[in-house]
This record gives structure tokens, sequence and C-alpha cells, in this order.
């Protein structure tokens, strides 16, 4: 099951080229006034802007190592499995299609475009993409996987 991550790599890199040709850098434009806002946010660091820091070029390497290294991993993985695991490879299928689609803009841009700010009132959750998006929905999803997986083995 690879179109999941096909999908999810045609859908992040189409939205993220959207907001290039919308947005300058730092623009933010309301879309749900208290809620929701579509922002043009550069992130060198890794997930929800941890370690956003732009005189670290050691740390651009680390992250575009590591990110090869789990798309190794989850190819890996994802053929090793049966069918019956379907969950847990609808997962594993969303994160390579995420982990593909910030690995693109690493290589691009030397850093990850993102572009959705959610919040509630003065309180923002760190900007994201559709590639972000779909690794979370797809770790919740493997790790639903293999409790069940884990309670019907025993």
């Amino acid at each position: 099951m690879v179109w999941p991550a096909l999908a999810v790599v045609l859908l992040d890199q189409l939205s993220k080229l959207a907001i290039l040709h919308t947005l300058r850098v730092y623009e933010s434009v309301p879309v749900l006034k208290g809620l929701l806002n579509l922002v043009h946010i550069r992130n060198r660091g890794m997930a929800f802007g941890i370690m956003n820091r732009q005189d670290v070029n050691l740390l651009f390497y680390f992250l575009l190592a590591a990110t090869i290294g789990a798309i190794i991993l989850l190819v890996f993985w994802f053929f090793r499995l049966k069918q019956a695991a379907i969950r847990t490879i609808l997962g594993l299928s969303l994160i390579l299609g995420g982990a593909l689609g910030n690995l693109i803009d690493r290589l691009r841009f030397g850093e990850v475009i993102d572009f959705v700010d959610f919040y509630v009132g003065p309180y923002h959750w760190p900007a994201f993409n559709v590639a972000d998006s779909a690794i979370t929905v797809g770790t919740f999803l493997v790790a639903i996987g293999l409790i069940f997986q884990r309670r019907a083995d025993s």
C-alpha cells in the first residue's frame, strides 16, 4: 500500500507550492479568526520548531541523515509486514510520505516550509504542514496497530 505515501507527498508539495506563491515568509492570513491562520514559516530544525536555529549547519546534515535513515527503516519494515496488519501498513505509509515530503523541502531549500497555525487566544501550536500531519496520524495508527496486534497475540 504505497499510494497513501504518494498521496501525502503530492498534497504536501502542492500545498507548500501554493504557500510559496501566495505568502511572503512570516506573512499570516486569518482563516478562522481565533483558531486558524495560514502562515509562511521556515523551519531548519526538527518537528515543532525544536532546534530551529539559523547558525547550526551541522544540524542540517544530522537531520538529513536521520531522515534518510528513518525512510530506509520504514521501507524495510513496510515490506516485511503481512497484509493482515493493514492499520500498521497504512500508518507506515503515511509516515513514509510525510518523511519524504519534508526531505524534499530540506534538499530543495535547506529547511522545511510550515504553514498551518492553530491557536486559541495567545496560545499557538507550533506551525506545521501536511507532511507533519501525516507523520502524526501515521504514528497513532502504527501504535494502535501494534497494541491490538499484541493483544491478539496474547
